[in-house]
């Protein structure tokens, strides 16, 4: 793959989380997640908060302010989409690829070579865009070349007692399943394929 590849894949995954960011309804800001203890809400409110501390990390602004959780006002669905216009504009810098990114929630140490901060963004945005259609009982579309990215992507993340820890972006990886390659990477990083909104509302 190429190294500016990940800025256009990327690009898709963040316009597809807005698609689907589209359909929320007030009523389904109260739906559970896959992500453990997050509605909808609180989903949505996470991931414009790693859009604006992405972006800010483009810039080299490694403030951890700024990946203080935001609120998401009196719309969230619009607050969402100008998180995403956000980052999306930081990614279209010429030079983005070239850029070091310190991002504090990632490590404290040295900052992370443009394509690899961008590779972490593409794949919380694959996964986050399947968490959000699942608990809306909607389907998710990725192209295979977009998925086949997303799966190396996915086998690179570390394991072990680092995805035990508190605030773990993602939980240990589950057996792989015979679904589809979404559901190879989600497995991987610790969702259930078969998770639906209704089995755990019915066990709450």
């Amino acid at each position: 793959m190429a190294k500016a590849d990940i800025v256009a894949l990327d690009a898709q995954a963040v316009r597809t989380s807005v698609e689907l960011a589209a359909q929320v309804r007030p009523a389904d800001l109260s739906r559970p997640t896959p992500c453990l203890g997050w509605t909808v809400y609180g989903l949505l409110a996470h991931m414009a908060t790693q859009h604006y501390g992405f972006a800010a990390a483009s810039r080299g602004d490694g403030d951890p302010a700024r990946w203080k959780l935001r609120s998401l006002g009196d719309d969230p669905v619009a607050s969402y989409r100008a998180s995403a216009e956000h980052v999306l504009a930081a990614f279209a810098a010429d030079d983005v690829l070239e850029r070091m990114f310190p991002l504090p929630e990632f490590s404290s140490g040295s900052p992370f070579p443009g394509a690899r901060a961008i590779s972490f963004h593409f794949i919380d945005y694959v996964v986050h865009s399947w968490d959000l259609a699942k608990s809306l009982g909607v389907d998710v579309d990725f192209g295979p070349d977009l998925l086949e990215v997303a799966l190396a992507v996915a086998e690179a993340v570390p394991g072990g007692e680092a995805r035990l820890a508190p605030g773990a972006a993602f939980a240990p990886a589950l057996p792989p399943p015979g679904g589809s390659r979404l559901d190879q990477i989600v497995a991987i990083l610790g969702r259930s394929p078969n998770w639906s909104a209704s089995a755990t509302w019915s066990t709450t």
